[in-house]
């Protein structure tokens, strides 16, 4: 059976570690209770966030126990971020921003048998803490000189400057492992390597106030091929909520991945094993045209964290929208997201132009002309239905569900209609 620091490392899953060897031999002797944190700067989680929880989840599966953490102290604080100063959020909201993270991770892990899983908040024990105590039981462990020396403070100290609030955030987080190290005899922190200096900065503060030996280890930050930042679109990033991501977009985040990431990705958040994996790689380079690597990872990860019926109406809504499904078999949610993401023409109703203005109107051609001319071609469809005059106006009884049609040129350029209360000219 594959160690799994082994399989970790062949998924690239290991940018940093403080000994390797020695967590390897910690693990070999029985199960390790490890933590891995989350600050509630927002009201989700993105896909950022997710190469953490599954980095968990494979611990936990490899009989390793888990304690999720969720910052309800270091959230009202925020970690310093080259770019400048955060926001200070009010506190409720953050409350509710922890409440709504929990829910996110918790479904990832197992919370009873053995390795049972256990969520925590550093609120408890930080809330609680004096300045004077921060100061005496955690401060006098750490040099300036060395806190100076962090990426992220460095690069401030040389702009805009830095807070102390925001300064001091490598105390609270170095005392979170501290605490549970006492509380629950964790050894290993886990995080992403952009918290490197954090997490060094806690093994260290362990062994300086307990003598004890602890360890970290940090997964690298993806890229993509292209040098863009994973996880962002034009709209911003990519989240777990559903409100903020819908599962059609999720799933086409994914599906849109380029051939030079998918092996990558599918070997982070991918569930299959490495044979399957494997398989699927050399379909890239053999077969890429029909980019089965990157529709199993879609299918993969939005089963993960939307579930299988979701994929399923996001998988149905995909071929629908090109031909191959029943558009009135879609739900109002998923047909709606699917048309987020096509060129829309909005007309208020209750009359619908003639066809030849909604094609145009669309971007699906670039004149009333090319469209009579694709009607006449029959390369034009209204819910997958061949258009037969371009100056007839579709009837609203085709409308779907009341407010959508979906326009088609050829078998590849798709746009909506979308008709109704925020759909005014």
């Amino acid at each position: 059976m594959t160690h799994i620091l082994d399989d970790l490392e062949w998924r690239g899953l290991v940018a940093h570690s403080t000994d390797l060897d020695a967590l390897r031999a910690a693990m070999d002797a029985g199960p390790v209770t490890f933590y891995v944190g989350f600050d509630p700067t927002a009201p989700s989680l993105h896909i950022g966030h997710l190469v953490q929880v599954l980095t968990a989840r494979r611990l936990q599966e490899a009989g390793h126990r888990p304690l999720a953490l969720v910052g309800g102290a270091t959230g009202l604080i925020g970690d310093p971020k080259e770019s400048g100063e955060r926001s200070l959020n009010d506190p409720q909201v953050v409350r509710q921003w922890v409440d709504r993270l929990r829910g996110q991770i918790e479904p990832f892990l197992r919370f009873d048998g053995d390795a049972a899983a256990r969520m925590v908040d550093n609120l408890d024990w930080t809330g609680p803490m004096t300045a004077i105590e921060l100061l005496r039981d955690v401060g006098k462990h750490f040099s300036v000189n060395r806190m100076l020396d962090r990426e992220a403070v460095a690069r401030r100290l040389a702009g805009e400057g830095i807070s102390f609030t925001e300064f001091s955030y490598v105390l609270l987080q170095s005392n979170d492992y501290l605490q549970l190290h006492r509380r629950h005899a964790c050894a290993l922190q886990l995080g992403g390597s952009d918290q490197w200096g954090n997490l060094t900065a806690g093994v260290d503060l362990v062994r300086r106030v307990t003598g004890e030996r602890v360890h970290a280890l940090a997964t690298p930050l993806l890229t993509r091929a292209d040098g863009t930042k994973f996880g962002k679109t034009e709209g911003g990033a990519v989240w777990l909520d559903p409100e903020r991501t819908s599962p059609y977009a999720f799933y086409q985040f994914w599906f849109g991945t380029d051939d030079r990431d998918v092996s990558r990705y599918l070997r982070v958040f991918s569930p299959r094993s490495r044979e399957e994996l494997e398989e699927l790689e050399r379909s890239v380079q053999e077969r890429p045209a029909a980019r089965a690597a990157q529709r199993a990872l879609a299918e993969d990860v939005t089963t993960l964290v939307h579930g299988e019926g979701a994929t399923r109406r996001v998988v149905a809504a995909s071929q629908a929208l090109f031909g191959r499904g029943e558009l009135a078999e879609l739900d109002p949610a998923t047909l709606g997201a699917a048309l987020e993401s096509v060129p829309t023409v909005r007309v208020p109703g209750p009359e619908l132009p003639p066809l030849v203005d909604l094609l145009a109107g669309a971007g699906l051609v670039d004149s009333k002309s090319a469209a009579r001319r694709a009607v006449k071609e029959g390369g034009a469809y209204v819910n997958n239905r061949k258009a037969a005059d371009a100056d007839e106006a579709p009837a609203r009884e085709e409308l779907l569900h009341g407010r959508y049609l979906v326009l088609r040129r050829g078998k590849r350029q798709v746009g909506a209609v979308v008709v109704g209360a925020d759909g005014g000219a």
